[in-house]
């Protein structure tokens, strides 16, 4: 068993923090929104909608029989516990790394929950340019993984190195 005091645990509540944001803002869309009707935030670049992703990123693997849904669920369940048992034996000074991994961890836990639950995970933030070019809808834990996966680039290339 780790040293909790030691480990870079303490950052779960990071993770339970994006969790409960991502499933709070899911249930609001899926509450107030219809599905793909826009609602600008800011005209022309930025609107809600709501849409439902049962592959993975980008849609990868969504018109699948439904297999799908298990494999990328058995997929963040292994990623998950990689992420817990990394935190576990980050030393604490490494605070960069272990934020970024706890909102990779955060993130993945809250479309889990969507794909083991709903069986699709929730999408409603939809960033486009006027009407001609739309990014894919995503969601509060999508932002997490990709903030998460962007601080552990630069903690790898601008962090402090080992001594």
């Amino acid at each position: 068993m780790p040293d909790l005091r030691r480990g870079s645990l303490v950052w779960l509540w990071l993770s339970v923090v994006v969790i409960a944001l991502d499933q709070v803002t899911k249930w609001i869309a899926v509450d107030t929104l219809q599905m793909y009707q826009q609602v600008p935030i800011i005209d022309g670049l930025f609107s809600f909608t709501l849409a439902y992703n049962t592959g993975a990123a980008f849609s990868f693997l969504a018109d699948a029989s439904g297999w799908q849904r298990w494999l990328f669920a058995g997929i963040a369940v292994v990623v998950s516990v990689v992420l817990c048992v990394w935190l576990a034996r980050l030393d604490r000074a490494r605070r960069m790394e272990a934020i970024a991994l706890a909102l990779i961890l955060g993130g993945a836990l809250g479309n889990l929950y969507d794909r083991v639950i709903h069986g699709k995970v929730t999408d409603f933030i939809l960033v486009h340019w006027q009407q001609s070019w739309f990014f894919p809808a995503f969601n509060i834990a999508d932002s997490a993984i990709t903030v998460g996966a962007a601080l552990l680039l630069l903690d790898m290339f601008f962090g402090r190195k080992p001594e």
